[in-house]
Formats: C-alpha cells, structure tokens, sequence
C-alpha cells in the first residue's frame, strides 16, 4: 500500500526589504513521504525568497518534469522554474530550455558542495540559471521550526534571511553560487 503525502497549513508572512514585497501566503503543502523536513522548510525558504502573486507549490517529488516551485504569466509561460537539492546537469540544461528563469537552492553540505564542483563547469552557458547554496547547519535548524500548522515569518534584508515560526528564530545566509541574468 503506497504512503501519502501528509498536508500542512502554513501561513507563511514574507517582508522582503530588498525587493520591497510584504505579503501573507496562506499555503496548504503537502509533504511527500519521502520528503525530509529539512526539505519541507528549505521549499518554505525558497517560496518566501521568491515570493509573488503568481508564485505556485508544485507536486515537487511525485513529478518529474515539475519544478519544486514555478511561477508562470497570465498567458500560461513559464517565468520561473525553482528547484531544490542537487538536480542533474541533465534536469539543469532541461530547466533552462523551459524557463525564463531558474533557480536552483542547494542543499545539504558536502554533497552540495561535490554536486557544484562537478556541475558549475556546464553551467556557464546558461544566462537564466542561479544557484544559491543554503548552508547546512543553518537548514538542520530550519528542520526544527516545521510542523503540521505554522506561522512563518520571513524577513530579508540586505541577502540576509530571518525566519521565525512559534518559539525558534533560525538565520540563514544565502550564498550565491552563480548569478543570473
């Protein structure tokens, strides 16, 4: 018998200083079996960094062709393709032919930083693609505020990142691996 996804109800309030945007999100998430919850939150951070009207949860892991997140026009293009963890130079070059804009979020410490090591190499020819590494320690703290019902506060300013969920307060710096365009 397959496992399914568990659902959490998020209320996720993003004010973004450097892109001036503040907004609540009510989001409804649900988190696939095989889903860690350091995953969960690093897919949180993720909406909350690109946060915008437009901006849509996927099926993420029970899809292959979907990005984790993506924000598409009114005339249903596809202007942003956001991807978690360590997506093969294959789904990287695929993602970029799609998008108008991709961002991968890395995570996970050393094998991130192997991942990039082999990648980066093919990633210079790919004007759209931004990859930002999330440290680890910072991402096993982010674990400890998830649950099935939150309330996330997320300030940016300045590249820095502050995220509060009931009693925790993690701070996360984001570090830009490759800048797009």
């Amino acid at each position: 018998m397959a496992l399914k996804s568990t659902i959490y109800k998020v209320e996720l309030s993003v004010s973004d200083m450097d892109r001036h945007y503040y907004e609540t999100h009510k989001l409804t998430v649900a988190k696939h079996p095989s889903e860690t919850d350091e995953r969960l939150m690093v897919r949180l951070l993720a909406f909350a960094l690109n946060a915008d009207a437009q901006l849509e949860m996927t099926k993420g892991l029970s899809t292959d062709d979907e990005p984790d997140i993506w924000q598409k026009s009114l005339s249903d293009e596809l202007e942003l393709w956001v991807a978690l963890g360590l997506p093969s130079e294959k789904v990287v070059r695929q993602s970029c032919a799609k998008a108008g804009r991709v961002i991968v979020y890395a995570y996970g410490g050393r094998p991130a930083d192997v991942w990039w090591e082999k990648i980066k190499g093919t990633t210079g020819r790919f004007d759209n693609l931004t990859v930002v590494m999330l440290p680890e320690p910072e991402t096993a703290e982010l674990a400890k505020l998830a649950g099935r019902s939150m309330r996330v506060q997320v300030n940016i300013q300045d590249g820095e990142v502050m995220v509060s969920a009931e009693d925790g307060l993690v701070y996360v710096t984001p570090v830009e691996w490759k800048a797009g365009a």
